[in-house]
């Protein structure tokens, strides 16, 4: 159960294996590389959630990458159809199946994440290369505001710098939320010696963000 990652809603968060980015902040790793084991299929899940009627109005499907997966929106149907509102967590890297869900509204509220300015994207995602084309796809398609949604950059010391948040506010300017997450180190992260910037430099990071055009930019971890 969380209260936190739906907004407004009380929820449960599914998580879904797999994932084509392999970022080295990552909090849940091991269900990007498969090493994760599942616990529960489909049946057991449904009726978990048929037992939660009443307490939870919400499921917040994370991962991995949900949109990696061909059945979602078959999955996401089932909920709603249940009473369930949902919440997508995505990389934005499959905009095909993000405009799926948006245009059948099966998702409430979708929250995208935006690695880092564009040319360090590739090295932010743990990867050689990227096209970014289907990323910045997704990003206007939400812009559109044909959902509520949310975009948002996890703050990682050594990956990001103010300048970044320059080039990452003149790219997706006109959003209506953008957050920047202060990194949390945990025992799942899969490369050590990373850290949380400073309070002073989040903040500083958030001012280059609005000075390039974003009115609404706030601060998640920092005191």
């Amino acid at each position: 159960m969380t209260l936190l990652d739906f907004p407004g809603r009380v929820a449960c968060a599914v998580f879904l294996g797999g994932c084509d980015f392999r970022c080295p902040f990552c909090h849940n790793y091991e269900l990007v590389d498969g090493t994760a084991s599942p616990v529960m299929d489909d049946t057991e899940f449904f009726r978990f959630l048929e037992g939660r009627r009443g307490l939870l109005d919400g499921v917040a499907v994370t991962g991995g990458e949900p949109c990696l997966h061909p059945d979602l929106p078959d999955f996401l149907r089932r909920v709603r159809a249940m009473g369930f509102g949902v919440k997508l967590d995505t990389n934005g890297a499959h905009p095909a199946m993000l405009g799926t869900l948006i245009r059948e509204g099966l998702a409430d509220y979708v929250a995208m994440d935006i690695k880092n300015s564009p040319d360090k994207y590739a090295m932010t995602c743990g990867l050689t290369e990227i096209d970014l084309a289907p990323v910045r796809e997704s990003v206007r398609l939400l812009l559109r505001g044909d959902t509520a949604y949310e975009l948002r950059t996890t703050v990682v010391d050594e990956l990001h710098e103010p300048d970044d948040f320059t080039a990452i506010g003149r790219w997706i300017a006109g959003a209506a939320r953008y957050y920047l997450q202060c990194f949390t180190d945990r025992d799942s992260v899969p490369f050590g010696n990373l850290h949380a910037p400073s309070a002073d430099k989040l903040r500083l990071c958030a001012e280059r963000a609005r000075s390039a055009g974003l009115a609404s930019v706030e601060l998640r971890g920092v005191d």
